[in-house]
C-alpha cells in the first residue's frame, strides 16, 4: 500500500507541474538545449552582418563562459574525457568575435593552451574548418571533393542530391555553394587564429579530407557530370544553372519565421550562401532569417541560449499522451488546448518527403512549433497518440487521424523498418563520401527507435492486425537488427537503452511472444545493466564507441525507458521493476548533473540534445503504465 500511495503522489505531482507549465496556445515549450555551438555561431553571424545587438551578444558570451571547464575546454557532455577540441575552437573564436574578450584574458589563455596541446585547427571536425573558411581563417580546398554541379544530377543517376537525408541536404547544399564560391566574410571583429593553427597564411593545398579520398570522389562526380553534358544537346552554362538551383532550393524551404526548415545550422549556412551570391547584409530575406533565429532563443539558468530548433510539437504530443494515460480526462481544458494546438500543426504541404513517396497525401507532423515543410514519423505517431480521444467524436479530427495514419504507413521502407523523415535514404555507399559524420548526415535509414515506436503505435492505437504485412515486416526487421547482447541501437536518443525500449515496447504491442528469444535476450540485458540504486544510466560515449557504455550514475529518463520496456513484457512486478519504480519516486525532484545530461543526439560525437521536458514526461509515462497494469 505504501508503494501504491507513493506512486499516486508522484503522478499527481508531475501532473500539477505540467499543468502549470502549459503555454497559452496549449503547447509546452520546454527548452531544446544543444550546448554552446549555436550560441557561438550566432555571435559570429551577428558580427559578420554588422547587427550589433549587444544585449544578446553579452548574454550569449555569458552562457559560453559559464560552460567552460577548469582546463579551459568546452565539453559536449559531462563525462566526455578532458574536453572537445572543435567546440573549444568554436567557443574561442566566438568570444574573440564578440569583442568582449581578448586573447590575453585568462579564460582564452586556458582555452588556447587546450587547443594547441591537441593539435589545433588541423585536428578539428569538418564543420569547424568550414566555419573558419567562412571567416578567412582556413583555406577552402583548391578542388572541391564534391563540385556544385552535383546538384544537377537527375534521380536516374546512382548518386543525386535527393538520395541524401533532408537534414543533410539542408546543410550541404548551401555549403556546396559556399565552397564553390570560396566565400569569405571578413569584419573588423575577425580574429587572427594563427595562434591555434588557423590564420590567413595557411597553405591552400590543405584539405578537409585525405587527398586520395577527395580526388577519387571528385573524379567520380566529374565523370557523372560529363556524362550528362554529353547527352544534353541544348547549350547552357552548367555552373550558373547549378548555382541557381542551389539558391532556389534554399529559398523554397524557408519557413514562415524566415528560417530554413526551422534549423539553426541550415539557416546560418543559407545566410552565408546568399551573401556569397550577392545578397546585401540588409536584404529582407537575411534580416527575416536573423529575426527567426532570435525568435527561437530561450532562457536557461539566467542566460540566453540559441536553440537549434524548438521542440514544441514533440513536447506537447508526449505530454498530452502522458497526462491522459495518467488519468487526466480528454475533456479537461489542459488536454483540449494541447490537442487543439496539435491539430493546428498537422502539415498539408507536399515537400521533400514526397520525392521517394509520391503517391501519398500529406498528413504528418513536424518537430518544431513553426515547421510546415518537414514532417517526421516519430512526431506524427506521437501526435496521433495524443489526439486519439478526439477521433470518435469530431469530424475534422477523424480526417486528421486517417491522413496521419496513412502517411505513417506509407513511410515504411522496403526493408520493413521506418526512417525519420524520408523513405529509401539508406544507400550505405554514401557514408564513404569525403565527409566526417557521413553516416549521421547523409542517411536516414530504418532505425530501431523509429521502427519500434511506430509498431507500438500501430499495435496499441489502431485496429491493424498483428499479422498484417507492414507489421510482420517491421517485426522481422527489428529481430534481424538486434545486437547479440539483446539490445538495439537508437538513432535519435542515448542510445542502446533508447533503442531497446522502443523496440521491445513495439514488439510487445504487436503480440510478440514473451518467450521469444529476442524478447528474452532483451529483458536479460536490461536486468544485467541495472544500477545498484535501482536506476539505469547510459553515457553519450555509447554513440561514439558503438557499444553500450554505462554512465556510472542513474538518470530519471534512462530509468523510465528501461522500466517501461520491462513493464511491457512482465506479467507482475519483479524486484528489478520495483527497485526502479522506487528510484523514480525517490529522485523525482533531484537537481543534479544527471538530469541535465543529454538524452538525445543529432550527430554522434558532435551534436547532443538535453530535452528539458524529458525528466517529467518519461517518469510520468512509466509510472502510469505501471499503475494501469499492476495496481
Amino acid at each position: 500500500m505504501e508503494m501504491n500511495s507513493s506512486i499516486e503522489s508522484e503522478i499527481n505531482r508531475l501532473i500539477q507541474l505540467l499543468n502549470k507549465e502549459q503555454s497559452r496556445d496549449g503547447s509546452w515549450n520546454y527548452a531544446f538545449e544543444t550546448g554552446i555551438i549555436t550560441d557561438a555561431y550566432m555571435i559570429i553571424l551577428l558580427r559578420l552582418l554588422e547587427i550589433h545587438d549587444e544585449e544578446l551578444i553579452d548574454q550569449l558570451v555569458g552562457r559560453i563562459i559559464s560552460k567552460q571547464q577548469e582546463n579551459g575546454a568546452w565539453k559536449l557532455f559531462y563525462d566526455e574525457e578532458s574536453g572537445n577540441l572543435s567546440s573549444t575552437i568554436e567557443a574561442y573564436t566566438a568570444l574573440l568575435f564578440s569583442g568582449k574578450y581578448k586573447k590575453s584574458d585568462p579564460e582564452l589563455v586556458k582555452a588556447r593552451t587546450f587547443i594547441v596541446e591537441r593539435g589545433g585547427v588541423k585536428n578539428s571536425e569538418l564543420f569547424t574548418k568550414i566555419l573558419l573558411c567562412l571567416i578567412g581563417q582556413y583555406p577552402w580546398p583548391k578542388k572541391n571533393p564534391i563540385p556544385i554541379e552535383v546538384i544537377l544530377l537527375p534521380p536516374s543517376f546512382p548518386v543525386n542530391i535527393f538520395d541524401i537525408s533532408v537534414f543533410g541536404r539542408a546543410n550541404i547544399i548551401p555549403i556546396l555553394l559556399l565552397a564553390h564560391k570560396k566565400y569569405q566574410s571578413i569584419s573588423i571583429y575577425t580574429p587572427d587564429l594563427s595562434d591555434i593553427g588557423g590564420g590567413k597564411g595557411r597553405n591552400e593545398d590543405d584539405s578537409f579530407v585525405g587527398e586520395s579520398i577527395a580526388e577519387e570522389w571528385r573524379n567520380y562526380f566529374t565523370y557523372l557530370i560529363d556524362e550528362i553534358k554529353s547527352k544534353v544537346h541544348t547549350l547552357f552554362h552548367f555552373e550558373s544553372e547549378a548555382i541557381a538551383q542551389a539558391k532556389n532550393y534554399m529559398l523554397t524551404r524557408i519557413e514562415p519565421d524566415g528560417t530554413m526548415l526551422s534549423y539553426f545550422s541550415s539557416t546560418f549556412y543559407m545566410v552565408m550562401a546568399l551573401r556569397s551570391v550577392g545578397y546585401k547584409k540588409d536584404h529582407a530575406v537575411i534580416l527575416k532569417a536573423i529575426e527567426g533565429l532570435k525568435s527561437i532563443a530561450c532562457k536557461i539558468d539566467g542566460y540566453t541560449h540559441m536553440q537549434y530548433t524548438t521542440a514544441d510539437v514533440w513536447n506537447t504530443a508526449l505530454i498530452s499522451d502522458a497526462l491522459q494515460k495518467s488519468g487526466v480526462p480528454a475533456d479537461n481544458s489542459v488536454i483540449k488546448q494541447a490537442n487543439s494546438y496539435l491539430l493546428s500543426r498537422q502539415q498539408y504541404k507536399f515537400a521533400d518527403w514526397m520525392i521517394h513517396n509520391p503517391e501519398t497525401l500529406p498528413g504528418g507532423w513536424g518537430f518544431s512549433d513553426i515547421n510546415t515543410l518537414n514532417p517526421d514519423v516519430d512526431d506524427t505517431t506521437a501526435s496521433l497518440r495524443a489526439l486519439r480521444s478526439m477521433f470518435s467524436t469530431q469530424t475534422d479530427a477523424i480526417q486528421a487521424w486517417n491522413r496521419g495514419v496513412q502517411w505513417t504507413l506509407s513511410m515504411q521502407n522496403p526493408d520493413g523498418g521506418w526512417p525519420a523523415f524520408e523513405r529509401r535514404i539508406d544507400k550505405e555507399y554514401l557514408t564513404f563520401l569525403p565527409l566526417q559524420k557521413a553516416e549521421f548526415i547523409l542517411t536516414d535509414a530504418s532505425s530501431a527507435d523509429l521502427t519500434g515506436r511506430t509498431l507500438e503505435f500501430l499495435g496499441n492505437y489502431t485496429n491493424m492486425d498483428s499479422h498484417s504485412p507492414p507489421i510482420v515486416k517491421a517485426k522481422k526487421w527489428l529481430k534481424n537488427n538486434q545486437r547479440k547482447d539483446g539490445s538495439w541501437y537508437g538513432r535519435w536518443g542515448i542510445c542502446y537503452l533508447y533503442g531497446t525500449w522502443a523496440a521491445l515496447t513495439g514488439l510487445m504491442a504487436c503480440e510478440e511472444k514473451k518467450s521469444s528469444p529476442a524478447v528474452q535476450r532483451s529483458v536479460k540485458w536490461l536486468s544485467e545493466i541495472q544500477n545498484r540504486d535501482g536506476g539505469w544510466g547510459e553515457s553519450c560515449n555509447s554513440d561514439i564507441e558503438r557499444r553500450y557504455v554505462p554512465l556510472g550514475s542513474s538518470t530519471l529518463t534512462h530509468t523510465s525507458w528501461a522500466l517501461d520496456a520491462l513493464i511491457a513484457v512482465i506479467d507482475k512486478p519483479s524486484p528489478a521493476i520495483d527497485r526502479g519504480i522506487q528510484y523514480l519516486i525517490t529522485n523525482g525532484e533531484k537537481n543534479e548533473w544527471t538530469e541535465d545530461y543529454p538524452k538525445g543526439q543529432g550527430m554522434g560525437g558532435a551534436f547532443y540534445v538535453h530535452y528539458h521536458s524529458y525528466r517529467f514526461i518519461w517518469p510520468l509515462m512509466t509510472l502510469a503504465h505501471y499503475q494501469n497494469k499492476f495496481l
